[in-house]
């Protein structure tokens, strides 16, 4: 899913990301929608897609990781979040209920529970408090959600997250507790946050043995092109990430054959395609030495022609992914493929 956190994935319109990138969903962010433009002005008009004009479906995660990373403005505890905007410094609470409400007003098609995403380097005792604290939370947002409409006319599908840090009896409780729940889908949160690579890995495969295979396996915020493949290979469904517009915007182009850094001298003269045969159709109009001129002379298009390049390689991994895993040889495809992802050009 490109990540759409204030209502627009940056730098990118919705024309290029449904024509030229293949996007069929994208993520808003609860935190910064409900800070701006507002709840009453998203209500007014009918909702998020109305307001932003996106006819597909979004995902709103539950605003927890920007909270939670305003660690120095905001105080935990039972009944909720409450924190001091990054905007104006205006107190706010964030409650399993509020949150709950919230992403009824904003109107998105899958909503996520309230959790605490805990540091990766936290101890076993931080963990195991704040795991019980987001179980708790997930009751809450369960019973609210259960006890709520859809204000727009169609259906809304919250998932639980699943927590518990880098040990491994947290995850397979946590994993546990998530499934015994029916949801539509279930996530997976607090990895990819300051732990180990392969400490990732290795929770992926204690959780995705718990959680139910008929079920959406949604991994949050990961992550780099690799990460994706050996996400996959351990059975996750569904990502998010900024990477490939953020990353995009300062230069960095992720390709079939390896990254390329856009703003080094060896491009500036470089007249082959952005990438030959790639997953958009600027790959193919405009050139390396294109890209690079419009860095450097500070271009906005520069910024736009990389997002949309990236996105299109990201939604073209996953669809490549799928088609191998279809054909039964995705094993001998995805180690190919690793080392040509990670190949520095």
């Amino acid at each position: 899913m490109p990540v759409g956190t204030q209502g627009t994935v940056k730098a990118v319109h919705f024309n290029e990301l449904t024509h030229d990138i293949g996007a069929e969903i994208i993520l808003g962010n609860t935190y910064h929608l409900y800070l701006r433009p507002g709840i009453e002005v998203l209500e007014q008009a009918g909702g998020l897609h109305k307001f932003t004009g996106w006819d597909r479906p979004i995902l709103t995660d539950s605003g927890g990781f920007q909270v939670f990373s305003l660690a120095e403005n905001r105080k935990l505890k039972e009944e909720g979040a409450e924190f001091r905007s990054h905007i104006d410094g205006s107190k706010h609470l964030f409650t399993p209920e509020k949150v709950m409400d919230i992403q009824r007003s904003i109107g998105a098609d899958i909503i996520m529970a309230f959790d605490e995403c805990t540091p990766g380097d936290a101890d076993y005792d931080y963990a195991k408090k704040s795991l019980a604290l987001t179980e708790r939370w997930l009751d809450r947002c369960l019973e609210r959600f259960n006890a709520t409409e859809s204000k727009y006319g169609y259906a809304q599908s919250l998932f639980p997250i699943v927590q518990g840090c880098v040990y491994t009896g947290l995850r397979q409780r946590a994993a546990e507790n998530v499934a015994s729940k029916g949801a539509d889908g279930n996530a997976i949160g607090g990895l990819a946050v300051g732990e180990p690579t392969e400490k990732m890995y290795e929770m992926l495969e204690v959780v995705n043995a718990i959680l139910p295979k008929d079920k959406p396996r949604y991994l949050m915020g990961v992550g780099t092109p690799a990460n994706l493949l050996e996400a996959i290979e351990r059975g996750v469904d569904l990502f998010d990430c900024i990477m490939p517009t953020r990353n995009g915007r300062n230069g960095q182009l992720f390709t079939k054959e390896g990254v390329i850094n856009i703003l080094n001298k060896k491009w500036e003269t470089d007249f082959s395609p952005v990438e030959p045969d790639g997953a958009s159709s600027i790959d193919t109009i405009h050139t390396r030495a294109y890209l690079h001129h419009l860095f450097k002379v500070n271009e906005i298009l520069g910024l736009q022609l990389a997002s949309i390049h990236n996105l299109a390689f990201y939604l073209w991994l996953v669809k490549e992914a799928r088609k191998h895993i279809i054909a039964g040889d995705f094993s001998t495809w995805k180690p190919a493929m690793i080392p040509k992802l990670t190949n520095r050009l």
